[in-house]
């Protein structure tokens, strides 16, 4: 009868131990489980599922931002494109202050100058390109004085 004791008492030994070490592995998967409830937002499915869910909106939203990337270029190249720099100049000697030259540039500083002569009996109209600063035809003083006001902005 001893050794059967024996052997009954180191199975209640083993059978402790093994309660006691399955009341601390629950308490830790409970602690794991409400971490992951606090992660997942109470959502019932696993963190390979959310991880995978979780990449899938990291890729969409990488689309979504190369879009904006993209729309953005193109408003840039259309705003380059635009007429934002302008000026007058007008002409202190003729035609009591009524002529005057304009100019109406982008940012590449490409454009036209339209100048406007009035005289007591005639009034004249003369319209100049301008190609990155450079104009086709000479400019009067005037014209490029409104050139240079018009890139100064």
């Amino acid at each position: 009868m001893g050794a059967a004791l024996a052997v009954a008492i180191a199975a209640c030994v083993v059978a402790v131990v093994a309660l006691l070490t399955s009341l601390v592995l629950a308490r830790r998967l409970g602690r794991l489980q409400s971490g992951q409830k606090a992660v997942l937002g109470g959502a019932s499915h696993d963190m390979v599922e959310f991880a995978v869910s979780l990449q899938a909106r990291i890729d969409d939203l990488h689309r979504a931002v190369d879009e904006v990337a993209t729309g953005l270029s193109r408003v840039d190249r259309r705003v380059d494109g635009a007429i934002t720099n302008t000026a007058v100049v007008r002409y202190e000697d003729t035609g009591g202050k009524q002529s005057a030259s304009f100019a109406f540039l982008d940012a590449t500083r490409t454009g036209t100058v339209v100048t406007a002569i009035q005289g007591r009996d005639y009034a004249r109209i003369y319209v100049k390109d301008i190609e990155r600063g450079t104009a086709s035809i000479a400019l009067s003083p005037e014209e490029q004085t409104a050139v240079e006001r018009a890139m100064g902005r």
